[in-house]
């Protein structure tokens, strides 16, 4: 009988958001499978919690994964634990997710802490909708091409980043998205927990040396994509406006009442338009 995947969050600072059922789980699997063992070790000490440790990290990933369903499908229950937060989420976790559900292996989320949901909720921004991006590439071409991509994205957008590259993480979104309202919030739950909400400008004048890994969270644009490219469509003629939806391989009727909504008139107006045009 195949043993269980259990993906175990774990504490993002404070050691008392652990939760009962991580804890009767860590106690009862027969390997944890951590992403610094080292780290994990400290977490199952202070428990008081003795269990054989596997590293499973981002650069070793896919050849551990192998070993960990070899395992698995000898009947071993295995826990899987980030350093922080939740498996899979900016951490490893999806490789052997995706090889244990092709093997028929039940996995088994414990669910917990996350840096995000706790950043968003205490930010004060939207909090219906948001998109999360987790870290940027570390390549500034990267980096900026993503932000482009986001640039007309109206829900609230959530990052991380590491405190060494904050700065420029930061100009780039003053750059290219603009000088939104922002929060960063680092060092969460623990004892030096801030958030930090104002302009991308204001927060970029008062930085200097920063610590810790942080969340920043991004209001969403005012105009969406769609927007934009509507309002763009009423500037030009109403031939270059029909083209525009001519290349997409509409029919003449759908182009002029997609025209009429665009520019908020009577369809008829439109198509007499192009009646008398010709």
């Amino acid at each position: 009988m195949n043993g269980k995947l259990y993906l175990v969050a774990t504490p993002i600072g404070n050691l008392e958001d652990i939760t009962l059922r991580a804890l009767k789980i860590l106690k009862e699997v027969d390997i944890i499978a951590a992403e610094d063992t080292r780290h994990t070790l400290g977490l199952l000490n202070h428990f008081e919690i003795s269990k054989p440790l596997i590293s499973y990290y981002k650069q070793n990933e896919k050849s551990k994964s192998e070993i960990l369903i070899k395992k698995l499908l000898e009947g071993n229950n295995i826990a899987l634990v980030s350093d922080a937060g939740t498996p899979g989420i900016s951490d490893p976790g999806e490789e052997i997710v995706r090889k244990a559900i092709e093997n028929n292996i039940d996995v088994i989320p414990i669910p917990g802490c996350s840096a995000l949901i706790n950043a968003l909720i205490a930010s004060g921004l939207p909090t219906k909708e948001f998109l999360f991006i987790g870290f940027l590439s570390a390549l500034k071409k990267e980096k900026r091409e993503k932000l482009e991509e986001i640039k007309y994205e109206t829900r609230t957008i959530i990052l991380y980043e590491a405190p060494h590259k904050l700065k420029d993480t930061l100009e780039c979104i003053l750059e290219i998205l603009g000088n939104r309202k922002i929060v960063l919030a680092r060092e969460l739950t623990k004892i030096h927990e801030e958030f930090i909400r104002d302009t991308v400008s204001n927060i970029l004048s008062q930085i200097e040396e920063v610590k810790g890994e942080f969340v920043i969270l991004i209001d969403g644009n005012i105009e969406s994509q769609k927007d934009v490219e509507k309002a763009n469509l009423n500037d030009k003629t109403l031939e270059e406006h029909y083209d525009f939806y001519d290349r997409q391989g509409l029919c003449k009727k759908e182009i002029i009442k997609k025209i009429a909504k665009d520019r908020d008139v009577n369809k008829n107006e439109i198509y007499q338009y192009f009646i008398n045009k010709k």
